[in-house]
């Protein structure tokens, strides 16, 4: 019996761990950068990043070491070739594009939201202005679907978040997601 469980043990170990492959991590595919951050480019890869499933991770600041650079170009090395395993070639020519065209459909997803009336209603529930709307933006597919968080920057840092909402720029709707 005690052989039994042992082996039953080893077996069920063995097949609870989950190896992450090429970079992907909880689903996303992980490209680490180091060096000054452009605030931009970065609200927009994080708005993109559900759509591709890709995230950015600093790994570093401005300077970096000759070690951490080598250890950073060979993980973003396996994680690229998976990505392009996953999305084919050329998919960097989309990403760079869904990256410059973030800000307008941020700005899509603004107009939608500014005449709904549950959004401004939610908004004056939280005491937030509607011209010092706080908001981030995350692309969910090409459908024109997006989740927005609205946030309160002067509230404490585990309450921010205020609400989140489902935006659909096609259809022009608003839905209350929390």
């Amino acid at each position: 019996m005690r052989k039994l469980f042992s082996f039953l043990l080893i077996i069920i170990i063995v097949s609870s761990c989950k190896k992450e492959d090429d970079g992907l991590r909880n689903g996303y595919f992980w490209l680490y950068g180091a060096g000054l951050k452009d605030r931009y480019g970065e609200e927009a890869t994080n708005g993109i990043s559900e759509k591709w499933k890709i995230k950015t991770v600093d790994a570093g600041g401005c300077i970096i070491d000759d070690e951490l650079e080598k250890k950073i170009n060979r993980a973003n090395k396996k994680t690229l070739a998976a990505i392009t395993k996953k999305y084919g070639k050329g998919w960097e020519t989309k990403y760079d594009k869904d990256i410059e065209n973030f800000a307008l459909k941020s700005a899509d997803v603004m107009d939608v939201l500014i005449v709904n009336k549950m959004f401004r209603s939610k908004l004056k529930d939280h005491n937030i202005p509607i011209d010092d709307v706080d908001k981030q933006v995350k692309e969910l597919n090409d459908q024109g679907e997006y989740e927005v968080a609205i946030v309160n920057s002067n509230l404490k840092y585990e309450n921010k978040e205020c609400f989140k909402v489902a935006v659909n720029t096609k259809n022009r709707t608003v839905n209350l997601i929390k």
